[in-house]
């Protein structure tokens, strides 16, 4: 584990050990010099790999023949600014032991511990790396969808930009809100030299992997929205035991109308607009496009749903808006029926109401002569009584 330069006569001693510490003499001639070696040794926890929230433990370890001074140690992070560790109370002029809590993604790079001491005069610098696995988007993310189109939801993770050579599993889900049943749509596995591999889990989506899509992403395309596709799409990743996970919500809009179809001159239609869930500080709004601001309705507060009474043709706008921004909009266009149309509405009204009225006539007729054919069979069945009764006179010739 060691040998002497023979051009610089150093000694170079490698793979060092806490028990590699002592006095190191140089002679020549009547020459010496004298070296003591100090020697730390820093260990990371979980071999520097780590998930979001995951505490980093460092361990610092000293040994030399002089006795043990004390250290003044000082962390910088990847960005080079000064972390905070907490030092644990079990410090010994042998071993230091820090603590830092709730890593997240963007601690991820390589760390400087800096040793101090004033005496003997110490000045070292140990680097370190730390990877900290995870999504480039951790945050809820919300999208919108209207139904019938064709959205896509990504989630970018890490695992090659800070150079993870660890393999870890992961898988998507779906739920219709927080607390109901998630199913599961597609399990991913990524091995220690960064290949992916997917397979789609689900029978009831409509569900594709794009092709081409970037490295370390998990996507999905969801070809034709239905409006019971809304709900929260969970990506979660998985690390010995443990697991980090990222949400998007899908928000779906749909419009319609009641009753469907061109509007008849003179009637009235109604415009309807639903979102799946309405987000805090959104409302929905009705407009009729390129009309007054009397052709506008909207919904009231909380309400997921807003509809509007038409009464003439012409092209209405539907917009959710958050925090006085627009989200989605959806157009819907009424359309006027044809002027014959409306004539042949109206005679077969009116055609029809003869109908009925002639149909009652002839309900009133044959009601009244089957009255009068039951009165007379009435009479005739009293006269055969009154004749077997011999209650009838009869004249004899």
């Amino acid at each position: 584990r060691s040998y002497i330069d023979p051009s610089s006569k150093h000694l170079k001693l490698m793979d060092l050990k806490m028990s590699d510490v002592g006095i190191y003499t140089c002679a020549y001639g009547s020459h010496k010099v004298t070296i003591s070696l100090h020697v730390f040794n820093l260990t990371i926890s979980s071999d520097g790999h780590f998930l979001p929230n995951e505490v980093l433990e460092l361990t610092l370890m000293q040994n030399s023949t002089h006795p043990l001074p004390d250290l003044t140690i000082t962390l910088f992070d990847s960005n080079n600014n000064t972390a905070r560790p907490q030092l644990l109370p079990n410090k010994t002029p042998q071993k230091y032991t820090l603590k830092l809590n709730q890593l997240e993604t963007t601690d991820s790079g390589t760390w400087m511990c800096h040793i101090h001491s004033d005496s003997p005069p110490i000045n070292h610098n140990i680097f370190f790396d730390v990877k900290v696995l995870g999504f480039q988007n951790p945050d809820l993310e919300q999208k919108y969808a209207a139904v019938g189109s064709t959205v896509t939801l990504s989630w970018h993770l890490n695992f090659h930009k800070i150079k993870w050579n660890k393999g870890f599993t992961g898988e998507l889900r779906w739920a219709q809100h927080e607390s109901a049943t998630a199913h599961k749509l597609l399990d991913f596995n990524i091995t220690a030299q960064g290949q992916q591999h997917e397979m789609t889990k689900s029978r009831h989506f409509q569900l594709e992997i794009p092709e081409g899509k970037p490295k370390s992403t998990i996507e999905v395309k969801l070809p034709k929205v239905h409006y019971n596709y809304s709900g929260q799409y969970l990506c979660q990743l998985m690390y010995k035991g443990k697991y980090t996970e990222s949400k998007i919500e899908l928000v779906v809009m749909k419009v319609s109308a009641n009753p469907v179809g061109p509007l008849l001159r003179g009637t009235k239609t109604t415009l309807i607009c639903q979102v799946s869930s309405l987000p805090s500080n959104a409302y929905l709004l009705w407009e009729r496009v390129n009309g007054t601001q009397l052709d506008t309705k909207q919904s009231k507060q909380n309400e997921a749903k807003v509809e509007v009474n038409v009464s003439a043709a012409g092209l209405w706008n539907c917009t959710l808006i958050e925090d006085n921004y627009s989200k989605i909009s959806l157009n819907y266009p009424v359309e006027e029926a044809p002027a014959w149309t409306s004539y042949v509405v109206i005679g077969a009204s009116v055609g029809g109401s003869v109908l009925v009225l002639g149909l009652a006539c002839l309900c009133a007729i044959s009601g009244v002569r089957w009255q009068q054919r039951r009165q007379r069979a009435r009479r005739m069945a009293q006269a055969r009584q009154y004749l077997l009764e011999n209650k009838t006179c009869q004249c004899h010739q």
